[in-house]
C-alpha cells in the first residue's frame, strides 16, 4: 500500500504548509482591507475639500454684495476676507484645518448678522441667491463630513482591533482624525436665567 504511506508522509507536510500559509493569507487580507479603508478616508477627504473650495469661491461675491449695502461694516467684511484667506492657505492636517474652518464659520455668521440690519440687502436677489448657494454648499459639506467621519471610524476600528492591529502597527497604519466643526456657542449649554 504505497499510497497510504505516501499520504502519511504528506499529511505532516500539508499541515505544516497550512500552518505557514494560512496566517500569511489572513495577513495579506487584513493588509489589503487596511489599504482599502485608508483609500476611502483619503477619497472622502477630497470630497470635503471640493466643497470647501466651492464655499471659498462663493464668499468674495457675498462680501462684495454686502459691501454695496453695508459700507460702514468694514471690520466684519475684513474679518470674513481674512478668515477665508486663512482657510484657503491651510492645507495641513485635519486638526489644523478644523480651526480655520471654525473661524470662517464664525466670520460668516457675523456677516449674516450684519445683513439682518439691512432690509434692502436681505431682499436683494443677488444676496438671496448667494445665501441659497452658500446654504446648499454648507449642507453638502455636512454630508461629505459625515461620509468622511464614517470612513475614519471604520478605518480606525480596523486599525485598533485584533488581529488587524498587529498588521497595522507593523505596516505603520496610523489612526485618522475625525473632522469635527463646531462653534464654541454650539458646544456651550444654554444658560437659563430665572427672575
Amino acid at each position: 500500500m504505497p499510497n497510504v504511506e505516501a499520504f502519511e508522509t504528506l499529511c505532516p507536510l500539508i499541515g505544516f504548509g497550512l500552518l505557514i500559509f494560512l496566517p500569511l493569507l489572513i495577513g495579506i487580507g487584513i493588509y489589503n482591507s487596511l489599504v482599502h479603508l485608508r483609500a476611502l478616508v483619503r477619497e472622502s477627504w477630497s470630497d470635503i475639500d471640493t466643497e470647501l473650495k466651492r464655499r471659498y469661491d462663493l464668499i468674495p461675491n457675498l462680501v462684495e454684495t454686502v459691501k454695496g449695502y453695508a459700507k460702514h461694516e468694514r471690520e466684519v467684511l475684513e474679518g470674513v476676507t481674512r478668515a477665508r484667506a486663512d482657510a484657503i492657505a491651510n492645507n495641513g492636517p485635519v486638526e489644523r484645518q478644523v480651526g480655520t474652518e471654525q473661524a470662517l464659520q464664525k466670520a460668516l455668521k457675523s456677516l449674516f448678522a450684519v445683513a439682518e440690519g439691512y432690509p434692502d440687502l436681505k431682499a436683494a436677489g443677488n444676496f438671496l441667491e448667494l445665501q441659497r448657494e452658500l446654504s446648499d454648499t454648507e449642507n453638502r459639506i455636512q454630508a461629505a463630513r459625515r461620509f468622511y467621519n464614517g470612513n475614519v471610524r471604520d478605518y480606525n476600528v480596523r486599525c485598533e482591533s485584533f488581529p488587524s492591529s498587529i498588521i497595522a502597527n507593523m505596516c505603520k497604519f496610523t489612526a485618522a482624525e475625525f473632522f469635527r466643526l463646531r462653534l464654541e456657542a454650539e458646544r456651550a449649554a444654554p444658560r437659563l436665567e430665572w427672575e
